[in-house]
């Protein structure tokens, strides 16, 4: 999150950073149903979006809490979350009778080692982004700028096996606002697996948004159209290689605000600047949060699913919401 955002939050809602604590296990979880997207209305379509259900949830465990990205693994049930209080938590998701989103199971927590097996502080852990891929679970960290690269399985237990190489000049990434992003692109997809970083708010001297592509050929750096007062919170890759981007907005007289655009997966090279079609735009008025995290699954119809998480700071007057949509276009 940005310094100064992070000093407001701070101001308006207490925000409190936990001590982490050793690995839990079976962590009991409070969940309710979310019904409804936009707030008093039975409306289920939103742009090229279908709310399908959501659950807002909550736990006697108080390092329950901080979600800054998810990722799903292939049956679309089990996850893995990075904390930004310096933790991973794994789980799975339970549904209804009709499919819908209805709790959290299965919970573990466990502090994110960091070089030579050590618990770090919040300064060396502040763990923003997360993504999955054979062998890895690769985790994008602010305040002290870094993407690194955890045994998967394993990642609960291990120190990082390595650091990636970033394309963006250090001196560019602010402290708060850095790499709130990491997204592994398909292999079938225009970058061929390589995983892609987008930054908070960390702009060039036009305003956009520092991003860059990590591996592969294509290795380099490029920018994302910002629209103010949007800032990114994370972004996923679709089957077919276009980007999903989900932004965050909020200020004082309009609270909180959230969108996700679709970037085309064929328009990311180095050295370009890259916009998308906002699929959806949500303040308030909707069951939105702090919204953080998002990643896409596969529906049971087989169509992208998305999923979003929020980062409820852990202060009573946020809430920790899971959100999920089915993408129709």
């Amino acid at each position: 999150m940005k310094l100064s955002r992070l000093v407001v939050w701070a101001g308006l809602f207490g925000v409190i950073a936990f001590p982490v604590a050793p690995a839990t296990e079976n962590i009991s979880v409070r969940a309710r149903a979310i019904t409804e997207f936009k707030r008093g209305s039975a409306e289920t379509r939103f742009g090229s979006l279908e709310f399908l259900g959501g659950i807002e949830f909550s736990s006697s465990d108080s390092r329950l809490q901080s979600l800054s990205s998810i990722r799903f693994r292939a049956d679309g049930e089990r996850f893995v979350s990075v904390l930004d209080t310096g933790s991973w938590l794994t789980g799975r998701i339970e549904r209804d009778a009709k499919g819908r989103l209805a709790n959290l199971t299965d919970l573990a927590i466990n502090p994110i080692l960091i070089r030579g097996g050590r618990v770090g502080s919040k300064y060396t852990s502040d763990a923003e982004g997360l993504a999955l891929r054979d062998g890895h679970a690769i985790v994008s960290f602010e305040q002290l700028h870094r993407v690194d690269a955890y045994p998967d399985p394993g990642f609960e237990t291990s120190a990082p096996l390595k650091s990636l190489d970033l394309p963006i000049p250090r001196h560019e990434f602010r402290m708060n606002a850095g790499m709130e992003t990491v997204a592994i692109s398909p292999q079938t997809g225009p970058l061929k697996g390589s995983p892609i970083v987008v930054t908070e708010h960390s702009l060039d001297d036009q305003g956009n948004l520092f991003a860059a592509i990590l591996e592969g050929p294509l290795k380099g750096v490029f920018t994302v159209v910002r629209h103010d007062p949007f800032d990114a919170t994370d972004g996923a890759f679709l089957p077919n290689g276009d980007f999903l981007l989900l932004e965050r907005r909020f200020s004082f007289l309009g609270g909180l605000g959230m969108r996700i655009r679709l970037i085309k997966g064929d328009s990311i090279r180095p050295g370009v600047v890259v916009d998308g079609e906002v699929l959806v735009d949500a303040d308030m008025g909707y069951a939105i949060d702090n919204m953080e995290g998002l990643d896409v699954i596969t529906g049971p119809e087989g169509k992208p699913h998305l999923i979003l998480i929020s980062d409820d700071n852990g202060n009573l007057l946020q809430r920790n919401v899971m959100l999920e949509f089915r993408l129709t276009q």
